[in-house]
């Protein structure tokens, strides 16, 4: 018997995976000195240095700042710039004043044109937007500037958009969208985000019917670096997450590509987000989407972008992206289980295969997916109970989270090699029936309720093809079946890593999960190995290693700083204060103020300021009482005309402020605007957990409410005024953070709250 060179195989196996890695994102190097019609990631990060040197969200002075820079760099490269200004308060009932950067190079013809688009204010108040979206921008300014170097006349009007307040409610996007007369020219949007500040940029498509077309013309346009595949268009579009795209999409039908990176997703919206910490790598490809895309969507016809059928599509190493038309879903997944039967009747015929045999093939499939699936659905509530700290970093990714999808991962394959190490006496083409037979049934729920992800199916043939082989020959080339798993390292391995980075690592199931079915497509080579109980005891040892370089890298540090915050929180009504925070276990410059023994108060959780997550106060303790002036609220109009009260109240604040949200009881309010501005019939029919509005100041201090409600209703009105001036302010002298804290994000935070509640009996 030919012995399999175990080995040399594994070795193969590894450098595919690697493969699979490498392919996804161009290696940067020092580009300054090439030629002035490419994109330069150096030039680029110039322009990301600049926009990131402060926090720059609405209404602070580092916003002003970006702006005109960004106008400046415009007019350097001879576009005229205009500066589009108004209110708007979007789907999200968050009140802002947007002021959007616009330009406009002309075309040779008069259809429609090329949008390009990103934000440049960063999230409130600590991020410092190196990644979002600064890079976004910078991207942009770079890949114009090459554009224009080159000399050439687009057919197409390029725009080029670069929005504000997006962080606040796609505000500055709705703003263009609802006001200006440039958006009936648009045709198609290419959109520049983050997510995190690094790994691979995602494409991601918008539209509201097929995306035959756009995939067809993206690969016509030939980026060096497609990442993009149909399960995460599908996932996308169930999950709540927006961007400024899907204002164009939703509001104006107008489709277009996303381009954003996910990894070390622990620096998104906080102070860490920073120029050192955006991977070159990801800059440089966010520039390789742009400039094939800029030159081939200049000239393209973007009338005819729109389709009503779909196609599957997902990139793999050497072919960059693969598609085909859903309507192929059903016969390939038909040809599939055809070519199974007919691969059980050879078995059978040949006495290679028996029922015996494959029901015991059955025990170490589900053996291994009933393990690898508890252990990594509890994986992440065991984590936080060992390290209760995590529980503060509100992205659900911590900064050794990478070694922690490597130690589950390895766990999983060292679970699969044991389990098959105990069935080493069944015949390989018995072993495959079951998995197999999984497979096919996991295609078939794919094929019906998530054909983006019917890509699965190409795996499926391959150790099909293995299944032949092991029925025909006793001892097959071991080097074949490593070619023939090559499709499934090629398209899942990226998937493993991904699915906890995208989603946090609650979602580790996903990747215990798919290693295991992973491991199932490798079964033709994996079962001939005489030493998988060494292979087992190797990946769980590995395993271990990974924990324990994740648990020496668990303690916060000035590289990986703790996400803490501190709220001084004023009840005007009882004239009472309390010190507030959102950490669940507070660092030393928090027990400053707080102990671990005062729970929060019972009012604030219940009903406080709006956050990403839902977050409520964890802890509070009394503080003293200091001389803030509480907001002024006057009644400029209360009259009942037919049963309908109309309302309007002005609430003036008599400090400087830079936020102010308005909750409500149950009360049925008809209509609502504020400062002249319709809220949406969303925010007054769900009003997530009962909030009317936020209003994020810039220019306009007070808030103007009209109300329109039956006349039986006992309104009552509850309304936070936050101020993010707790460090500076000349009431406290609160210690700035040490190095190894960092404001906490999504949440408010370093700020002077004051609550105060209005009854409006009539």
């Amino acid at each position: 018997m030919r012995k399999t060179p175990t080995v040399l195989t594994l070795l193969l196996i590894v450098l595919a995976i690697y493969w699979s890695f490498n392919s996804l994102l161009p290696k940067y190097q020092t580009d300054m000195e090439v030629p002035q019609t490419n994109f330069s990631t150096d030039r680029a990060l110039q322009h990301v240095q600049q926009l990131s040197l402060e926090p720059h969200s609405v209404g602070f002075p580092g916003h002003v700042k970006a702006r005109n820079y960004i106008i400046s760099q415009l007019n350097e490269l001879g576009l005229e710039t205009s500066v589009q200004e108004g209110y708007t308060a979007g789907d999200w009932s968050n009140l802002s004043k947007a002021e959007n950067i616009l330009a406009r190079i002309k075309g040779s013809e008069n259809g429609k044109a090329l949008l390009l688009l990103s934000h440049y204010d960063s999230n409130p108040h600590s991020a410092l937007g190196a990644s979002d979206a600064a890079s976004g921008v910078a991207t942009i300014l770079e890949g114009i500037r090459a554009y224009l170097k080159s000399d050439t006349k687009p057919k197409n009007d390029i725009i080029i958009l670069i929005s504000d307040a997006e962080e606040l409610g796609l505000n500055g996007a709705q703003l263009f969208v609802d006001r200006h007369e440039w958006l009936k020219d648009v045709g198609l949007v290419l959109n520049f985000e983050a997510r995190g500040s690094g790994g691979p940029s995602y494409m991601l498509m918008e539209t509201n019917r097929g995306n035959r077309n756009m995939i067809t013309e993206f690969i016509a346009a030939n980026p060096d670096f497609p990442v993009a595949n149909s399960l995460v268009y599908s996932i996308y579009k169930m999950l709540p997450n927006d961007t400024d795209l899907t204002v164009f999409r939703e509001n104006a039908d107008i489709e277009g590509f996303n381009f954003a990176f996910i990894d070390d997703h622990y620096d998104y919206h906080t102070v860490m987000d920073n120029y050192e910490r955006l991977d070159r790598n990801t800059l440089a490809h966010q520039g390789s989407y742009l400039m094939p895309l800029l030159i081939h969507f200049a000239n393209a016809d973007l009338s005819s972008i729109k389709s009503l059928s779909d196609n599957v599509y997902f990139n793999v190493p050497f072919f960059k992206m693969v598609s085909y038309p859903f309507t192929w879903i059903m016969p390939m997944l038909g040809l599939a289980i055809l070519c199974f039967i007919m691969l059980l009747i050879l078995g059978f015929k040949k006495k290679v295969l028996n029922v015996k045999d494959i029901f015991k093939g059955w025990i170490p499939v589900l053996f291994t997916l009933v393990v690898n699936g508890v252990v990594g659905f509890y994986s992440w509530s065991v984590l936080k109970w060992l390290y209760p700290g995590y529980k503060d970093m509100l992205h659900g990714f911590t900064y050794n989270g990478h070694a922690y999808i490597m130690a589950f991962t390895l766990f999983s394959i060292g679970i699969c090699f044991y389990a098959y190490y105990k069935f080493k006496v069944v015949k390989t083409a018995n072993l495959l029936v079951a998995p197999i037979f999984l497979w096919l049934v996991l295609c078939g729920l794919i094929a019906v309720y998530l054909k983006g992800a019917a890509f699965f199916i190409v795996p499926v043939f391959s150790v099909l093809v293995a299944l032949y082989i092991h029925i025909n020959q006793k001892n097959p080339n071991s080097y074949l079946l490593v070619f023939l798993g090559l499709p499934a390292l090629f398209i899942f391995s990226p998937f493993i890593k991904m699915f906890p980075i995208g989603l946090g690592l609650k979602m580790m199931v996903a990747t215990t999960l798919l290693s295991t079915l992973t491991f199932f497509l490798l079964l033709p080579l994996f079962t001939r190995y005489r030493k998988k109980a060494a292979l087992a005891f190797l990946s769980f040892l590995l395993g271990i290693g990974f924990l324990v370089s994740a648990h020496m890298n668990s303690d916060f540090s000035e590289n990986n700083p703790k996400p803490t915050s501190l709220l001084y929180v004023y009840n005007t009504d009882e004239n009472q204060a309390m010190w507030a925070t959102y950490e669940h276990v507070p660092s030393n410059w928090t027990k400053q103020y707080i102990t671990m023994t005062n729970n929060a108060d019972s009012v604030l959780t219940k009903n406080t300021l709006s956050s990403k997550y839902s977050s409520g106060f964890t802890y509070t303790q009394k503080a003293p009482l200091k001389q803030i002036e509480p907001l002024q609220m006057d009644i400029q109009l209360d009259t009942v005309i037919n049963g309908i009260r109309n309302l309007r109240i002005c609430l003036t604040p008599k400090r400087s402020i830079n936020r102010l949200e308005i909750f409500r009881n149950d009360s049925e309010i008809l209509s609502a605007e504020v400062n002249g501005i319709p809220l949406s019939t969303f925010a007054l029919k769900d009003g997530r957990n009962s909030r009317l509005v936020t209003h994020y100041i810039s220019d306009i201090k007070y808030t103007e409410l009209d109300l329109t409600l039956p006349e039986s209703e006992q309104l009552e009105l509850t309304v936070y005024e936050a101020s993010n001036d707790l460090l500076g302010n000349s009431l406290f002298t609160i210690p700035q953070r040490p190095s190894q804290n960092i404001p906490m994000p999504f949440v408010l935070n370093d700020a002077i709250l004051t609550i105060q509640k209005f009854k409006f009996d009539y």
